[in-house]
């Protein structure tokens, strides 16, 4: 029982520490944007036409390296999919190009939740 009880804590514990960094990388994402970043929905373009942020250009993971042939790459760009997982590879894939203010904001949700 008590081993159960452990265990139970540390999935707890783990749960929330989780939700907590989510909000945190959607909350800096925000900031980015009031301060000028680009934002950038790397969803399919009918994800995108369902719902997106206010604001946001639908640039998909699959297309992202088109949409940024010419872009400064010291532009500061907040990216952001469904959960996080697509703009995690979008902002790896930008930063192998030489982009140095890529941010992962996470997913619609997440940004939604935390506006």
């Amino acid at each position: 029982m008590r081993k159960q009880l452990s265990v139970f804590i540390v999935l707890f514990s783990l749960l929330f520490s989780g939700l907590s960094l989510a909000s945190e990388r959607a909350v800096k994402g925000w900031d980015k944007v009031s301060e000028g970043a680009l934002l950038v929905d790397v969803r399919t373009p009918g994800e995108f036409k369902e719902q997106h942020l206010s604001g946001a250009v639908n640039y998909p993971l699959s297309d992202l390296l088109i949409h940024f042939k010419d872009v400064d790459k010291d532009l500061p760009i907040v990216v952001y999919c469904r959960s996080g997982n697509r703009s995690g590879q979008a902002k790896r894939t930008l930063n192998s190009q030489g982009f140095t203010h890529v941010h992962n904001a996470g997913g619609l949700g997440e940004m939604l939740s935390s506006k």
